[in-house]
């Protein structure tokens, strides 16, 4: 992205503060505090997956749950989104996909049949197996959701971000919306062999011991994605919005608040910048550093030297879902309801 003008830099700052995406994240916390979740929890909420811990790794287990205007106005694609944005989950914990279930509500087969071929689209390209799930067939309209079972040896988390590091972006760019949401679809029309390979990126750079941090961006865009992670480590970020790579000719408020099928932040040190951004060059991905992570809890953009605070954890939590004071015990769980294309966590 390019330098903007006083004006449009301001103007852009105010839209991602009103982005329905973070904003839709205060319900995270009202469901946590029904559930009775918080910091005493064996397993640590408020991640992609949760982590459970197995052996010499972690069991991975998330689930999305897609809006019912999504699922009618594009019935294949959530089919097709229901796989990929869960494996996306997987990845940005450092893990590998075990298989997928699914629940699904129609109002006859006929109203079933795009999700599930989407469903099974997806399965095959990804290889990864739907091996059961929840049917319905006699409701009076069409819903989605999609669970998923992985595994990791080293997890990337929400919860390990620490001052000083670079925060690196690394985006698919090959791609175009899919109209009308904010949805950068990159996925579709691409091979097998590269859906699978760029997913392995993840759990190589968590196995190689290269981070510790990471996020797929989703429903939040890139700037609402970055706030949770820094959110959740307790932690705060600031993001040069001239070095986020973006598509020629997209608008940049969109951009910046758009879900792309492959997306991610990654934390690194100095040290392993140049191997992490390497991993994603090799396979024709858009990587960058973009900014830095820092320790006064906000969350800031950058345009020359014009700075403008988008989120100030010292005055209001975002997810709820935080390490206080470095500490390790947590409260809240990650939310995986779409609030606009009607991904769940993550889409397109």
């Amino acid at each position: 992205m390019s330098a903007f003008s006083a004006t449009a830099f301001e103007t852009l700052a105010g839209k991602l503060r009103a982005s329905a995406g973070m904003a839709a994240k205060a319900d995270i916390g009202r469901a946590a505090a029904r559930l009775g979740i918080g910091g005493g929890d064996a397993v640590r909420v408020g991640d992609d997956c949760a982590a459970i811990p197995d052996g010499d790794g972690f069991l991975l287990f998330a689930i999305e749950g897609f809006m019912n205007e999504f699922v009618a106005g594009d019935p294949w694609f959530a089919g097709w989104c229901g796989v990929m944005v869960n494996l996306s989950d997987i990845a940005a914990m450092g893990g590998r996909p075990l298989a997928v279930v699914d629940a699904i509500w129609a109002s006859g087969e006929d109203g079933a049949a795009p999700v599930l071929e989407g469903l099974r689209a997806a399965s095959e390209r990804f290889g990864v197996p739907v091996v059961g799930g929840h049917t319905n067939l006699k409701t009076d309209r069409g819903q989605l959701s999609v669970a998923v079972l992985g595994r990791a040896k080293n997890l990337l988390t929400s919860f390990d971000a620490q001052p000083g590091e670079t925060l690196v972006a690394a985006i698919d760019l090959r791609g175009r919306y899919r109209e009308p949401f904010a949805n950068w679809e990159a996925a579709t029309a691409a091979p097998a062999e590269r859906l699978r390979g760029d997913l392995e990126l993840l759990p190589r750079i968590a196995e190689a011991g290269l981070s510790r941090a990471a996020k797929d961006i989703s429903q939040g865009g890139l700037v609402g994605t970055a706030a949770m992670l820094a959110e959740g480590s307790g932690v705060g970020v600031e993001i040069d919005l001239a070095r986020v790579p973006a598509p020629d000719g997209v608008d940049p408020a969109r951009w910046l608040m758009s879900f792309p099928s492959f997306g991610y932040l990654v934390t690194a040190t100095s040290d392993n910048l140049p191997a992490i951004l390497a991993h994603f060059h090799a396979r024709g991905i858009a990587a960058a550093a973009i900014g830095s992570i820092t320790a006064d809890r906000r969350v800031t953009v950058v345009n020359g030297p014009t700075r403008e605070t988008i989120w100030d954890f010292a005055a209001r939590s975002l997810l709820g879902c935080h390490r206080p004071s470095l500490q390790p015990t947590f409260q809240c769980v990650q939310s995986h309801v779409a609030a606009d294309a009607g991904k769940v966590e993550d889409a397109a």
